[in-house]
């Protein structure tokens, strides 16, 4: 279950420390109610999520549904260190399998 607002925004505003973009602009892109946020996609924003946050944290800003519809073979494949690509893809398998099984 994702965190508070308040705390999903301080968290946007941690990893867009370095631009000017609201970090409600990041979460609505996530969320996909929103096409860019800055220069920044879905696709682009999710893997600096990616690169930049432990797994928990992330749980914290998406939820398990979304994650699993953001988390695509070209996401992990896009990733910069193959140990982080190679974890996200298990963990793509266990939260679809997971999903799959409570609901």
């Amino acid at each position: 279950m994702p965190a508070p607002l308040e705390e999903r925004l301080n968290l946007m505003r941690s990893l867009m420390w370095d631009y000017n973009i609201a970090p409600e602009h990041c979460l609505e892109v996530l969320e996909g109610k929103r096409e860019k946020a800055g220069h920044y996609t879905e696709t682009t924003l999710f893997r600096k999520l990616l690169e930049s946050y432990r797994w928990f944290t992330i749980l914290k800003i998406i939820p398990p549904e979304r994650i699993l519809d953001l988390l695509t073979d070209n996401v992990i494949r896009s990733l910069r260190f193959k140990s982080l690509s190679e974890r996200y893809a298990f963990i793509r398998k266990e939260l679809y399998r997971t999903l799959q099984t409570s609901g």
